[in-house]
């Protein structure tokens, strides 16, 4: 018998599959299952961008590439870094990876050495605590709560520093909560973070979809130490609608930009050609079906977060960005007999014909994720079909 490593046997199960394999059986079967999972947008990629695409295709431009970006995507990122956030960057200090899930993956494993401590904040993208385990580092959780909109405070991140911390993941706006850190909240957090000399691993990938009066502001736009000590995670995936197309990037410290391309030289060797010719358009052209998307994501929410607030059992905040809600629904999954959210979930699906994601799997054990990158049509779909089961369940 063959015994795997035991980097990989520590690996905690995705919910987040496991949901998605039993909607996916059951459609299989012709159960008219409505999925709210979606972790992209339902939007297809913009025509300019692939056309530009198919252009370096016919072009002769199906070659390797260097393995850290094509100069020309580098340059496009980095004049994105400046106009939006105002940051001046270098090509040495930008990598381009196979998808932004790669490039934090690449940052975590020339990062962290046995034992070193990342800080991530619950509720946490899913990925997060597997990939710090994978490079031998061990994920420190500090609880956001509903209370404090799911965003940790400084006196909690000055609490859970240790000599052994090595970086602080932040996820602005954030995947599951749609929850956006005020500058001044950023501002709080990079001081104790120089005070600890702890390195910021900024996750921004949903940076351009952004609702009312909210804005976002990248921790590194706040003092030349914050840039020094912020590693920017960003990519097309979800402001271009470009999940499949896979690039994504880090902007920072000149060294971990060059250990991490050298890492990639040997597992990579470069992203995707032709997906990088998609991106230089993507920064480089027209931005307006980027509005079109946000717009219509704002529109959505607006429309359906109502009517999830209206669901017995149901406490949820108004996200400010993504395309996510998290409802609490501790309340609901007991008035209608559930020892547990995650068993709730499983008899939405399986009653109700409506997928969710438990919030088990983003260390939020009372909650469940909504994706809204959906048909309106079937987002009211789904919720009137969550209210009646809730409805038909409640006992006091």
């Amino acid at each position: 018998m063959i015994n795997l490593a035991n980097r990989v046997q520590t690996l905690t199960p995705s919910t987040t599959l496991a949901i998605t394999a039993k909607a996916n059986e059951l459609k299989a079967k012709g159960v008219d299952v409505i999925g709210l999972g979606a972790g992209e947008p339902d939007y297809n990629t913009p025509e300019n961008i692939l056309a530009a695409a198919y252009a370096s295709m016919k072009e002769g431009k199906t070659k390797y590439t260097p393995s850290g970006g094509l100069p020309a995507l580098k340059k496009a990122i980095i004049d994105k870094l400046q106009r939006d956030q105002q940051l001046s960057y270098q090509p040495n200090e930008i990598m381009v990876g196979i998808g932004a899930k790669h490039v934090l993956y690449t940052l975590f494993q020339v990062l962290l050495n046995e034992g070193d401590e990342v800080i991530i904040p619950i509720p946490y993208w899913v990925s997060y605590p597997e990939q710090v385990k994978l490079a031998q580092g061990v994920p420190v959780y500090i609880e956001a709560t509903a209370s404090q909109e799911y965003k940790i405070t400084a006196q909690q991140l000055r609490e859970a520093i240790t000599d052994r911390t090595k970086a602080i993941i932040l996820n602005t706006p954030s995947n599951p909560t749609g929850m956006i850190y005020s500058k001044e909240e950023l501002a709080e957090l990079a001081e104790v973070c120089r005070e600890f000399d702890v390195l910021i691993v900024s996750d921004e990938i949903y940076e351009k979809l952004i609702y009312g009066e909210a804005s976002h502001t990248s921790v590194a736009e706040l003092s030349e130490d914050a840039k020094n000590r912020t590693i920017i995670i960003n990519g097309v995936s979800k402001s271009h609608s470009m999940t499949g197309w896979r690039i994504g990037y880090a902007a920072g410290d000149a060294a971990i930009i060059k250990a991490m391309t050298d890492l990639a030289s040997h597992s990579t060797s470069n992203p995707t050609t032709t997906s990088q010719y998609a991106a230089i358009e993507a920064y480089n052209g027209t931005q307006e079906p980027v509005e079109e998307m946000r717009s219509a994501f704002e529109s959505r929410l607006d429309t359906i977060f109502p009517k999830v607030a209206a669901i017995p059992g149901f406490k949820v905040l108004r996200p400010q960005g993504a395309f996510y809600l998290l409802p609490d629904v501790s309340e609901a999954a007991q008035k209608t007999g559930y020892s547990s959210v995650d068993d709730f979930a499983t008899a939405l699906l399986t009653e109700a014909n409506v997928a969710v994601i438990p919030g088990s799997g983003f260390g939020s054990h009372s909650t469940i994720r909504l994706s809204y990158a959906t048909s309106l049509e079937a987002l009211e779909k789904a919720v009137g079909r969550i209210h009646e089961f809730v409805q038909s369940k409640w006992n006091d």
